[in-house]
């Protein structure tokens, strides 16, 4: 191994990872109301093995990190998230490839490319009941934050803010993707739990980041 990748990247990567195992029962409850309720332990599952393995990722640098993060996500989380999750991290790793320094152009960068394999994977738009439903405005606000020059906590608090916002307006939506999608207007109601998960994260993220800055 060589130098550890940009402290941003693994403190972003680990706090994705606690959370998840944090909340298996809170993402699980949320996806057994119209869905198979597999989401939580899926997810804890797999970031538990993410979690196992942190000190074995290649530190080359933020994209070699993410790739191998990628790896263990798209092989061990079950159901339809482990393509999806790994998916991102694959594509926003892509994103960060030769880059010295993940600014916050680079950091945006990285989530439209996350975003849009998310997208292809998936066959999922926004408006489809799904985590893209927070992630796509939560991104949106995070280049809005950079644009105005705001600080690290001020973006990532605004973000999180957007993305809670968003996932409580998906109980208005109906699922187009998914097993919840088999419900039809009977999902209707209910908030949709992959983007109860983007909302969680970033919540958790603002809570962390200024003793990480």
């Amino acid at each position: 191994m060589t130098d550890k990748p940009l402290p941003a990247v693994e403190f972003v990567v680990r706090t994705i990872a606690d959370t998840a195992i944090a909340n298996e029962k809170y993402f699980g409850d949320l996806d057994a109301v119209v869905g198979d309720g597999d989401f939580g332990y899926s997810l804890a599952r797999g970031f538990e093995l993410v979690i196992r393995d942190w000190d074995s990722f290649d530190r080359t640098d933020a994209a070699t990190f993410l790739r191998k993060v990628a790896v263990v996500i798209t092989s061990r989380i079950g159901g339809t998230s482990g393509p999806l999750w790994g998916t991102a991290f694959l594509r926003a790793a892509t994103a960060a490839t030769g880059k010295s320094e993940l600014d916050g152009a680079t950091a945006v960068a990285m989530l439209r490319a996350a975003i849009e394999g998310i997208k292809a994977r998936g066959n999922a738009s926004l408006g489809d009941k799904t985590l893209l439903d927070a992630l796509v405005p939560a991104t949106d606000e995070i280049e809005r934050q950079i644009g105005l020059g705001s600080d690290g906590p001020t973006t990532v608090r605004a973000a999180a803010t957007v993305a809670r916002a968003s996932a409580d307006e998906t109980a208005k939506l109906e699922a187009r993707r998914g097993r919840a999608a088999y419900t039809g207007e009977r999902s209707i109601g209910s908030v949709d739990p992959g983007a109860v998960a983007v909302a969680v994260n970033l919540e958790a993220l603002a809570e962390k980041w200024p003793a990480a800055s």
